[in-house]
């Protein structure tokens, strides 16, 4: 099925969250991969709670009250390190694939854009460092709305803006829980299971389960 328009999550699809951490390894020493996994679940717990609790938030504050997090956790990686994982965090690594399947995407015609809960800063920083705001139409941050993931406020961004169906839209997402919210709100959805993951949301199931972005282009 060929879609008027493919929309990406950002962090975990596009972008490698774990690239910050990854590039001072060294530094970090061996509570490394523990650091990183509990930095990334801290920041998506705090966007949950933010939005249960009415209290918006903007994502970088949340990175950052993410890592401090951390480093009181994990007392072995030295402090002085948060200026440069944040800076890093900027810049992250986007996956192999990545630039080749949104520029073959594009040629089919079909509008590209990122739906994220990143702030506007961050999305056009991360964007800009793997050159694909060439390829992108828009970039949608919840900012817009001040409510994460999965409101449906957020996957109605794009409707409007584009006055497209829902049904016309490929949502694609490496995580689960993003994949629900979006299928549930109408989305065709393509869960980019980079990790293979167990599925989970049995009753919000997306169209398509993929290893990479790659199988887009077979899929249609």
């Amino acid at each position: 099925m060929q879609h008027a328009a493919y929309v990406f999550d950002a962090y975990g699809t596009l972008f490698d969250v774990h690239a910050a951490v990854r590039r001072h390894a060294d530094e970090i020493g061996p509570d490394g991969n523990r650091f990183s996994e509990l930095w990334r679940a801290k920041q998506l717990e705090y966007s949950w709670v933010r939005t249960l609790m009415g209290t918006y938030t903007d994502f970088w504050q949340l990175t950052e009250q993410a890592l401090d997090y951390c480093l009181r956790r994990f007392p072995s990686v030295d402090p002085a390190i948060r200026t440069k994982l944040l800076d890093a965090y900027w810049r992250l690594d986007c996956y192999p694939e990545v630039p080749a399947v949104l520029k073959a995407l594009k040629a089919t015609g079909a509008k590209l854009a990122i739906l994220s809960n990143g702030s506007p800063e961050m999305l056009k920083a991360a964007a800009q460092s793997s050159a694909l705001d060439q390829v992108l139409d828009d970039i949608f941050s919840v900012d817009a709305v001040r409510r994460f993931k999965t409101d449906p406020a957020v996957y109605e961004m794009v409707t409007l803006q584009w006055r497209l169906y829902p049904k016309a839209i490929s949502f694609q997402s490496s995580n689960r829980w993003d994949v629900a919210g979006a299928a549930k709100f109408g989305f065709g959805t393509a869960w980019i299971n980079r990790s293979n993951q167990p599925d989970e949301y049995n009753d919000f199931p997306p169209r398509l389960i993929l290893p990479s972005l790659e199988g887009l282009l077979a899929s249609g």
